[in-house]
């Protein structure tokens, strides 16, 4: 089926990441692409060379009735609005990660799909990295045995994006670094251990590194371009460590957007009784053999993972069969989210 599409925000993930996929693929028609800033979505248009209306006001795409379904690419508190208006409209959504900006409203996203009968996936997109898949299917498989606990490290060298700006204004954002990166890491865990239930969370946040934002030193700044630095506002983590238990293993999380400790650890252990692997974020892995202490680092090509979800959510629009990056199956990250956030702000431990 040949999908006629609109693209709802082009900053960066539209960019980099949904625009080179969805342009390769012939299945899909662009028809709009729409930015508060006209110039935004102009750039992307002529950058792609595709023909598709630009527009400032997404509304006009929701009342296409050729239009069948929407990319959500907007900073995180529009998340909900565009998408709720979208599904109301009869469109399949497929909006980034966060789903929003708590758990409540996640859960209204949720609703209103399943009431609309429509799709709505989240761009968890680290659910489609192949070795991401590849471990998953190793743990089904038993080469873990039983994996009891998992670590896992987003930590960075001074590297708070866009400071002043949206992704440090909590009303925009919903969070800092948890939410941000932590998203990512801690919905890759769940999906690879098997869709774990949560029991028990505890959590501890801080915002210490640029309290005072004039004098904040920094060597990168992702998003630079957004930052307010003189007048804008920094009310989100920047550290976050915290300790989750499931009904199928326990994890220790440790995350940093800026550190003074000059280096950079993004990596996840899947500690196993028969296995254990070091997972490098975004890259390779090396797993060990408890029976034979022998350890393997795997060697394998890693197709891009945008393309893979944009391509496999048109496949279950298409299908009717719900994948592995429906929103019913992310809902529990978004969960663990809130419940450290709420853990860190009452100082105490959540019963889930």
């Amino acid at each position: 089926m040949k999908h006629t599409i609109a693209i709802i925000g082009c900053g960066r993930i539209a960019r980099d990441a949904h625009f080179p996929a969805l342009t390769k693929l012939d299945n899909v028609h662009i028809k709009y692409a729409c930015d508060l800033i006209f110039e935004k979505a102009q750039d992307l248009v002529e950058k792609f060379g595709i023909d598709a209306q630009i527009i400032t006001d997404y509304n006009i795409a929701l009342n296409d009735p050729e239009v069948d379904t929407v990319w959500v690419l907007t900073p995180n508190f529009a998340h909900y609005t565009v998408t709720m208006d979208a599904l109301r409209a009869g469109k399949n959504v497929m909006c980034e990660k966060p789903i929003t900006v708590n758990y409540e409203l996640s859960c209204e996203m949720a609703a209103e799909a399943e009431k609309q009968g429509k799709m709505l996936n989240i761009g968890v997109c680290n659910r489609y990295h192949r070795s991401v898949e590849i471990l998953e299917k190793m743990v089904r498989d038993g080469k873990f045995g039983n994996i009891y606990h998992v670590v896992c490290s987003f930590r960075s060298f001074r590297s708070i994006p866009g400071l002043g700006g949206a992704f440090t204004t909590k009303s925009q954002s919903g969070g800092g670094v948890l939410i941000d990166w932590g998203i990512h890491f801690l919905d890759l865990i769940l999906y690879v251990i098997g869709n774990a239930k949560l029991k028990t969370v505890s959590c501890d946040t801080y915002s210490e590194m640029a309290k005072d934002m004039k004098s904040y030193v920094y060597k990168s700044m992702w998003a630079e371009d957004t930052k307010d630095i003189e007048n804008g506002t920094n009310d989100v983590d920047d550290y976050v460590t915290g300790y989750v238990r499931t009904d199928k293993a326990s994890i220790s999380v440790n995350g940093a957007w800026a550190q003074n400790v000059e280096q950079n650890d993004m990596w996840i252990d899947f500690l196993g009784n028969r296995g254990g692997a070091r997972l490098n974020y975004g890259g390779q892995f090396k797993f060990t053999d408890g029976s034979t202490l022998e350890t393997t680092a795997s060697e394998h090509d890693i197709p891009d993972m945008y393309l893979c979800e944009d391509e496999d959510f048109l496949r279950s629009i298409d299908s009717g069969v719900k994948n592995r990056n429906n929103i019913e199956n992310i809902i529990e990250s978004m969960k663990l989210l809130d419940a450290l956030y709420k853990s860190a702000e009452e100082g105490r431990e959540i019963a889930l």
